[in-house]
């Protein structure tokens, strides 16, 4: 399964780099572990970031970053078997939910409702 993973990426950092920077790195983190289990991860910023920067965003928050942050996220869901929730309060992280709902994804509130997907070698 293609799995979002859906987590807090601004919420309770006041904008901080470092305390953004320690949201993303848990995100990753469980998309490493969602990896393991078989699936392939991705996470909403992994696609919005370049985007933003390429637009020509300045600071987080902006026009700009506004118009494709969460959007790309929202739309990044429709090529996804299911939506992972990780992490604290975010009220973004929260929209993708109810938007995994809405297109009748799976929705995930635990890593361990993930289950292993056994992974074996072609023969030919």
């Amino acid at each position: 399964m293609l799995i979002l993973i859906a987590g807090p990426y601004r919420s309770g950092t006041n904008d901080d780099p470092a305390l953004i920077a320690q949201n993303m790195h848990q995100m990753e983190e469980v998309a490493l572990a969602v990896y393991r289990k078989g699936h392939m991860p991705v996470c909403g910023e992994w696609t919005a970031l370049p985007l933003i920067k390429t637009a020509g965003s300045t600071q987080l928050g902006d026009a700009i970053f506004n118009e494709l942050f969460h959007p790309a996220a929202v739309r990044l869901i429709d090529h996804c078997d299911g939506v992972l929730r990780v992490g604290g309060p975010s009220s973004g992280a929260d929209e993708m939910m109810r938007e995994a709902e809405r297109k009748g994804k799976l929705r995930f509130w635990a890593l361990d409702e993930i289950t292993n997907r056994i992974l074996t070698a072609p023969t030919d």
